[in-house]
């Protein structure tokens, strides 16, 4: 039996997950998250949503990327 790349357990319905064609292996969304999803440039939450992106740095929204100076400006996808 397999077990979670981010907490250990051991679980018989894992999910994996393959980004840039790596395969990750989970027991929850919540564990996969933790492990793989971006980090705002700003405030420092994962970003699970949409997002912003500026260059190479991720935001969570556009008023955390509007507190960077270089990135004023940026707006929400709507």
């Amino acid at each position: 039996m397999q077990h979670c790349e981010t907490c250990g357990n051991s679980y018989d319905h894992l999910l994996e997950i393959t980004v840039d064609g790596a395969t990750h292996v989970f027991d929850c969304f919540e564990c996969a998250i933790h492990a793989l999803a971006p980090t705002c440039g700003h405030c420092k939450v994962r970003v699970i949503g949409h997002g912003v992106q500026v260059d190479q740095t991720v935001y969570c929204c556009a008023h955390c990327a509007d507190m960077e100076e270089r990135a004023a400006g940026v707006r929400d996808r709507v």
